[in-house]
């Protein structure tokens, strides 16, 4: 019989009134509400990173492959339509070790493939109306625009449909822009564009009306067939300004980049990833990390101390009952097994109601959005989460790892009690 644990047992479980129960009461209190906190910010950071993130890429892919004036001047320069890894290049499911062993690429290797590939040409205009003007910047899309990126943010109407014969008049913009200009599905409006040097002027019908949330893209772009946007550059419709990747994984960002512009790419063309184009909204995300180690530190602390005290107290308590043990010839090893045992059955009790807590509080927030955000300043409406699992048993497992860890410096508290001292204490 394994007898510090029958003793902790027999203690953990008894029915006595005294001060130690408040004082289990309170650790068992205090080790959940630090797991459920943890919990719940994980998953709100998760869940704010993955929506701000899917939001952006909708937009602009993971990485983008144009020509080399374009990406260092951002004005649009024809490249050929026919390339070898169009469209072929989104079959690639990964990359084999003999080419990352080329690449001399040092990192972990890649979780995923290649998603989706589209083609894409920007052209700036000016909305006109009866009642306002709009700077507006088209994005021409193809037949080949994955419209699942964009369905969840499309308010109304429909995608574009895109002829064989002629040019769509379709065009997509945003809630932002339909405000200001006080239109809506199915009204027409006539874009002002500078084509060389001459003015010249194209009629649009919006067929559609979309919403993400990123000011800063919702107010600039709108949607419109790519063939309107080559016929305006003057280029030919095997002619585009680029091409947008989207991958499966994010975190094969930088390897897949590396990849496409050493082993696929033509000599006169690059690849940008994301993370190069905009490494300001990346730094920012990145800054959510360092916010939740902040929180999971203090809330691992709150957990240590109310533990320590607690046991601190069992031990006084207890002091009778060790000075019997050792006067029976118990070793202090032994004893302190006792109150390590019993400290453990308080902070699984404190894990469990924590976890219930934590995980009832994501299911809350995810189905009915309790907690509301300024989505102008947050880019959401409410705080979304994502629970992930890996991360729940990380947070159980450490929280009773580190703090049984700690435990074990006011055991040492046991080495102390003298067995005749100790019976006589009252």
């Amino acid at each position: 019989m394994n007898l510090p644990f029958f003793i902790a047992k027999r203690i953990a479980f008894s029915g006595g009134k005294n001060f130690s129960r408040l004082i289990i009461r309170i650790a068992v209190l205090a080790v959940s509400l630090s797991v459920a906190v943890m919990i719940a910010s994980s998953a709100l950071i998760a869940g704010f990173k993955s929506e701000i993130s899917r939001k952006i890429f909708e937009f602009w892919g993971h990485i983008h492959i144009s020509d080399t004036s374009y990406s260092l001047s951002f004005e649009p320069q024809p490249i050929a339509l026919k390339q070898d890894f169009y469209p072929s290049l989104d079959t690639v499911t990964s990359i084999s070790p003999e080419i990352l062993n080329h690449l001399e690429w040092n990192g972990p290797a890649p979780k995923g493939g290649i998603r989706h590939i589209q083609v894409f040409a920007h052209k700036p205009g000016i909305i006109r109306t009866k009642s306002a003007l709009e700077g507006i910047l088209l994005k021409g899309i193809g037949k080949d625009f994955d419209w699942s990126n964009l369905q969840p943010y499309l308010l109304e109407g429909r995608p574009i449909q895109h002829s064989d014969t002629s040019f769509s008049r379709d065009i997509i913009i945003s809630r932002q822009t339909a405000d200001r200009l006080q239109v809506g599905v199915g009204d027409k409006f006539i874009v002002h564009f500078v084509k060389d040097r001459d003015q010249t002027r194209r009629l649009f019908q919006v067929c559609g009306i979309y919403k993400t949330g990123l000011e800063e893209y919702d107010r600039k772009f709108a949607l419109c067939d790519i063939r309107q946007v080559q016929n305006l550059l003057g280029w030919e419709e095997n002619q585009v300004a680029g091409f947008e990747i989207w991958l499966d994984n994010l975190g094969d960002l930088e390897v897949y980049n590396e990849y496409i512009y050493r082993e696929v790419l033509p000599e006169n063309l690059l690849s940008v990833s994301i993370r190069d184009k905009f490494p300001s909204i990346f730094e920012w995300l990145e800054l959510q990390d360092l916010n939740e180690i902040v929180i999971l530190i203090l809330m691992l602390a709150v957990a240590i101390i109310n533990m320590i005290t607690a046991l601190l107290v069992l031990v006084l308590e207890r002091t009778t009952m060790i000075g019997i043990l050792k006067a029976l010839g118990t070793e202090n090893r032994r004893i302190r097994h006792i109150f390590l045992y019993h400290a453990t059955v308080i902070t699984l009790n404190g894990m469990i109601l924590g976890n219930l807590l934590g995980l009832g509080f994501c299911w809350l927030q995810d189905r009915f959005h309790l907690i509301r955000l300024n989505e102008a300043d947050y880019y959401l409406s409410y705080a979304p989460v994502k629970v992930e699992w890996l991360t729940v048993l990380g947070i159980n497992a450490g929280t009773l790892a580190i703090t049984l860890i700690f435990l074990l410096i006011p055991s040492f508290v046991v080495s102390g009690v003298t067995p005749v001292k100790a019976i006589r204490f009252k």
